[in-house]
């Protein structure tokens, strides 16, 4: 973790897939508390991922919401795409 204040969260992400952090920014930014959610790479040389929330209330409250939002749509697909393969 970078920063934490009452109505920002900033993340320092190493050895991370952006396209999962884009998925959990995705589910962010449906959430109406959420003011901002931004995520950058912040060297492809680093492999590292930097993500930043804003938010009304907690931001560390709605991005765990939003992480295990996005966990359960992974599950989902997971389970169509092993279906479809099968048959």
């Amino acid at each position: 973790m970078i920063t934490s204040g009452p109505g920002e969260l900033s993340l320092s992400v190493k050895e991370a897939d952006i396209g999962i952090l884009y998925i959990i920014q995705h589910e962010l930014l449906g959430d109406e508390s959420v003011d901002f959610a931004g995520v950058i790479i912040k060297h492809p040389l680093t492999n590292e991922c930097w993500m930043r929330v804003s938010s009304g209330s907690k931001p560390a409250d709605a991005l765990k919401k939003s992480t295990e939002s996005a966990i359960r749509m992974a599950d989902e697909f997971r389970s169509l795409f092993g279906e479809k393969m099968k048959g």
